[in-house]
């Protein structure tokens, strides 16, 4: 498992209670990354989310993409923060070996948002990994 999965693990056990996990959550969407307004587009907005939210795939010189998101909604915004420390900075290959449900299992995540915002937190994971698809496909 790597560092950044391991971080995100260790400060949710340090952190007491949901409501602390939540405020951690909400802090992680202020420090994304912004994307400009012509990134805010059609092309990457992720279906399937109740809010309005944009994942854009960089790739990096070293074949490892780079994933930058935005939403109009704080936890939200949030739960992109989660899913880039999860999946930023890989490989397509890494990406495609991540086990998202276990990682979600162990952070409790699943237990602990709307079935509508998990149905938006898989339609994200599933576009990152069709952006790791594609690049492994060439």
């Amino acid at each position: 498992m790597d560092n950044s999965v391991e971080q995100l693990k260790m400060t949710f056990d340090m952190l007491p209670d949901w409501e602390e996990r939540y405020r951690f959550i909400i802090d992680l969407g202020r420090k994304l990354e912004p994307l400009t307004d012509e990134e805010r587009s059609e092309a990457t907005r992720v279906r399937g989310c109740m809010s309005q939210v944009w994942l854009v795939a960089d790739e990096a010189d070293d074949d490892k993409l780079h994933f930058r998101g935005d939403s109009d909604a704080h936890i939200v915004r949030g739960l992109i923060g989660v899913l880039l420390m999860i999946y930023t900075d890989k490989t397509p290959q890494e990406i495609a070996d991540t086990d998202v449900n276990q990682i979600f299992t162990d952070l409790n995540l699943d237990q602990h948002i709307s079935m509508n915002r998990r149905n938006g937190l898989y339609s994200m994971v599933e576009r990152i990994q069709l952006s790791a698809q594609q690049h492994l496909a060439g």
